[in-house]
């Protein structure tokens, strides 16, 4: 059992990647998982799970095809399993993901936005 606290400045100093998350904690079959992200990202969706954002610097929209959710520092939203959803933060955000483990950051679609999903910092 590890018994040091997570610093979440401490692990996001360990990286610059944009769109690609890293694997800080995992509670049962769940990672928590930290990215830096600017810019939009794509179309896509996660038919098996949901997805949970938290906003730990800065802000973040999420496009969905019903309209958009805006989130800044300290809140977070869940986007619904199966629910088309496109992020986008004008300037860098520093998020905190949580999702089953070996969940894909595209989702159901693959292309060059498709991070490693098993990078642990």
């Amino acid at each position: 059992m590890n018994t040091k606290a997570i610093n979440l400045a401490d692990k996001f100093a360990k990286f610059s990647e944009l769109w690609s998350p890293k694997i800080i904690a995992q509670m049962n079959n769940y990672h928590f998982k930290l990215a830096k992200i600017k810019g939009d990202f794509i179309w896509h969706s996660h038919p098996e799970t949901d997805e949970v954002f938290i906003v730990i610097k800065g802000s973040l929209t999420i496009d969905l095809r019903e309209g958009e959710v805006l989130l800044k520092e300290g809140e977070m939203y869940v986007v619904p399993r199966g629910v088309e959803h496109k992020p986008f933060a004008q300037q860098e955000c520093q998020i905190l993901l949580v999702e089953p483990a070996g969940t894909v950051n595209t989702g159901d679609v693959e292309g060059e936005m498709t991070a490693q999903s098993d990078v642990w910092i």
